[in-house]
């Protein structure tokens, strides 16, 4: 088991969902973790927990490198970057607004591009860094009404290989989590039929849960994977 006591370990969109599996996973672990939200949060909560955060809206490069710099100033480095904010506005291409293609691929990729030139300053001096970024199996299988959505983390999955490419040789490994079909107040809002359409295309025949994705991500970040970068981990059941 990796040992992540001490390490600081940045989680965007940490307060709901897949994020706040990661984050509870890596707080559990005794490292410094801190997590972004861009609208609400449960600060009683995440105070309980000892997890810092901050409202910050990743789409606004401004506002990521104030947060970045306020992070460092206290902690004086960040050993881990998880990417893992993200939005969906479904709806097939006829229909699809600009306004609604514009927000997914801001938010979900070059939320990313933001975040990670942010920190990688940081951790160049440092000659250490593990960058996780959360993709989608929709990136690499597509899924009708949701082109904004498939064209975002497939652009993650790209550029998670390039910058693997850019920064190996300071000692930082970049790589990818792309969840299947995962049980999150998302998916508790569907239909029984819906659920079971995608039940059917899944061959282990069920949804898996936020910790499955928070134990590949903490893998990720571990030592047991430093020979590993520029890799998309599909953690999907199978699909």
């Amino acid at each position: 088991m990796a040992d992540f006591k001490d390490r600081v370990v940045l989680i965007t969109g940490g307060s709901r969902g897949i994020g706040k599996y990661i984050a509870e996973s890596f707080a559990d672990e005794g490292a410094k973790v801190i997590v972004t939200y861009r609208n609400a949060i449960d600060e009683e909560y995440f105070n309980s927990k000892g997890i810092k955060h901050f409202k910050c809206d990743v789409s606004d490069l401004k506002s990521v490198q104030e947060m970045t710099e306020n992070i460092i100033k206290e902690f004086e480095k960040i050993d881990v970057l998880i990417n893992n904010a993200g939005i969906t506005k479904d709806g097939l291409l006829m229909r699809m607004s600009e306004e609604d293609w514009e927000a997914v691929i801001d938010t979900n990729l070059k939320g990313v591009f933001n975040m990670t030139k942010a920190v990688t300053r940081n951790m160049m001096s440092k000659r250490y860094g593990k960058i996780i970024n959360i993709t989608s199996i929709v990136g690499i299988t597509g899924n009708a009404g949701q082109a904004n959505y498939a064209v975002s983390k497939a652009g993650v999955i790209g550029f998670t290989k390039s910058i693997a490419k850019e920064l190996a040789s300071r000692n930082i490994n970049v790589n990818a989590v792309a969840p299947g079909f995962i049980e999150t107040e998302m998916t508790d809002k569907l239909t029984d039929e819906v659920k079971q359409s995608y039940m059917n295309m899944i061959p282990l025949k069920k949804f898996g849960s936020g910790s499955d994705i928070a134990k590949a991500v903490k893998f990720l970040a571990g030592d047991d994977s430093n020979y590993i970068t520029g890799q998309t981990l599909c953690v999907d059941g199978g699909i």
